[in-house]
């Protein structure tokens, strides 16, 4: 064993548990409290696997899995940024770098390097991998606000336009999960849940 390298590995892990305390907008489905970031990704991860036949190309099953994983890891030191706060976004890409520089700093060169890889190929959203990870990324909160009536949509007064915006990406890696996404957007819509403009 390299104790050295063992060692970064260890800090690393301790590190990322630390996502556990970075809680979201959304709550757990049922409106139980609100979902932090590591029950946001294993989620993501979940239905990855379970739907992975609506990928609109072949995906690498672990690699996509493991963007799902890691793609929020920067929010430890950056924060989470609520889809719909336009402020927080203007700050967000810069604080997601600085974010990653110290974070996947603290593993060994090698896997420092596969791991940011695969958090720059999610966030360049071109590949299949990636583009199925965001469909994931935005459908996993948008099932959680469905299944809880709309509450989060409601207490943020969130409008038809920007909750379309922020899902539109899904068709570019889920045709059938886009379409699927337009009718519980406007079954929400119908419900008052969502403003309609």
């Amino acid at each position: 064993m390299n104790k050295e390298r063992f060692e970064k590995q260890l800090a690393f892990i301790l590190e990322a548990d630390k996502e556990k305390n970075i809680l979201r907008q959304t709550h757990l489905s049922g409106l139980g409290r609100r979902e932090n970031d590591a029950e946001h990704a294993w989620h993501m991860a979940m239905m990855i696997y379970l739907l992975r036949e609506y990928s609109d190309r072949d995906i690498d099953l672990a690699k996509t899995m493991m963007m799902a994983l890691i793609h929020d890891i920067v929010e430890i030191d950056a924060g989470d940024t609520y889809a719909y706060d336009t402020n927080g976004q203007k700050t967000q890409k810069e604080r997601e770098r600085k974010a990653a520089d110290r974070i996947f700093g603290m593993l060994p060169d090698d896997q420092r390097d596969e791991l940011r890889a695969l958090f720059e190929e999610f966030e360049a959203g071109e590949s299949a991998e990636a583009r199925f990870a965001k469909v994931m990324d935005n459908f996993q909160p948008l099932l959680l606000n469905h299944s809880n009536g709309g509450a989060d949509w409601k207490e943020h007064k969130v409008t038809k336009a920007k909750v379309t915006g922020r899902q539109r990406s899904s068709a570019l890696g889920s045709e059938e999960i886009w379409k699927y996404t337009e009718k519980l957007i406007d079954e929400n819509v119908k419900k008052g849940s969502i403003i309609d403009e």
